[in-house]
């Protein structure tokens, strides 16, 4: 199978989303990673992205809609899942709800719920109003292994296993979308942080008179809520670990070090930074850039830098990224 980039042209749009109605999978640009989209309620054509990414039939898939009417049509939305979206749609916020029985259990893993969003990038946005469809599309990546943040990395990673990369440059955020579960009543659950934080939520919730309680998941789960709940996840092939975990390795020529920001002075072959000003934004858009790049380098271990704790919002979504990354293989 040849894999094509296609620009976005009007004409090069329009036949992308032709390819989706007709049950074919497109890797498309969204703000968070690229991800590989299939038309949501087509279970044929969802199986596909399983097929293509190597991924557990287990690990559900997040539905992308235009925006809240979409959503309605798949999901059973309460008050606090209104207010989040009215308030952070288009944006990297995941709601995770009670399904309707028009989604295919290939989707939601067999589940009784349903992860949806409305993406902001206007290339997503676009191919979801000329197709007419709900999109499922995970990360555009074989299953486990560092998210796609360009066209580039999608071709890298599935070339030969789809035909179509809209090519949209490089994903603003970089880290993928925040996911809350809504699903029981009176209660929200993180089950993945990202540019949407929990302050944010709790205060969007608390100014329409909701009070929720926050509650973690329960770990262990035979069949995950949502996408990237895994302990391993995001993961380089290189051995990788946080500069915290194996500081006595940390001065092997073949050692990759990457650092939070910067550092002073002279740089070495094995040195790498995620921000030139130590920025949480800056670093979350190029964290898995610099992955693949360091993955490439020949090195037999990877050693990166945790964001630090007053390193602002996104701080939580990288360092959770970096856990997942460096978690038992």
């Amino acid at each position: 199978m040849q894999t094509r980039l296609y620009s976005p042209t009007p004409a090069n749009l329009h036949r992308l989303a032709r390819a989706l109605q007709r049950g074919e999978l497109v890797a498309l640009p969204t703000e968070t990673v690229y991800g590989l989209a299939a038309h949501a309620l087509d279970a044929k054509a969802c199986r596909k992205i399983f097929t293509a990414k190597r991924r557990p039939a287990n690990d559900p898939l997040i539905v992308h809609v235009s925006g809240l009417r979409d959503a309605e049509k798949l999901a059973e939305f309460n008050d606090a899942a209104r207010v989040l979206a009215r308030r952070f749609w288009p944006g990297p916020l995941t709601l995770v709800l009670p399904k309707r029985d028009v989604v295919p259990a290939i989707v939601t893993s067999g589940q009784a719920t349903v992860a949806v969003r409305a993406p902001a990038h206007p290339l997503a946005r676009c191919l979801l109003k000329l197709s007419g469809l709900p999109l499922a599309a995970p990360s555009a990546n074989l299953f486990g292994y560092v998210s796609p943040t360009s066209a580039a990395h999608v071709v890298n990673g599935l070339g030969g296993r789809i035909r179509y990369v809209l090519a949209g440059g490089e994903c603003n955020v970089g880290v993928e979308s925040t996911i809350v579960d809504l699903s029981v009543p009176k209660q929200w659950r993180l089950l993945r942080p990202g540019a949407i934080t929990p302050t944010q939520i709790s205060a969007a919730l608390r100014k329409k008179g909701i009070k929720f309680v926050q509650k973690k998941p329960g770990k262990n789960l035979l069949v995950p809520l949502a996408p990237g709940m895994l302990d391993q996840h995001y993961s380089p092939r290189t051995k990788f670990a946080l500069m915290t975990q194996l500081e006595k390795e940390a001065d092997a020529p073949d050692t990759a070090k990457i650092y939070w920001q910067k550092p002073r002075g002279p740089r070495a072959a094995n040195m790498f930074w995620l921000s030139a000003c130590g920025s949480a934004q800056s670093a979350a858009h190029a964290l898995y850039a610099v992955l693949r790049q360091v993955d490439t380098g020949g090195f037999k271990l990877i050693l990166c830098q945790p964001a630090p704790a007053n390193a602002g919002a996104l701080a939580e979504a990288i360092n959770d990224r970096l856990t997942r990354a460096a978690g038992r293989r």
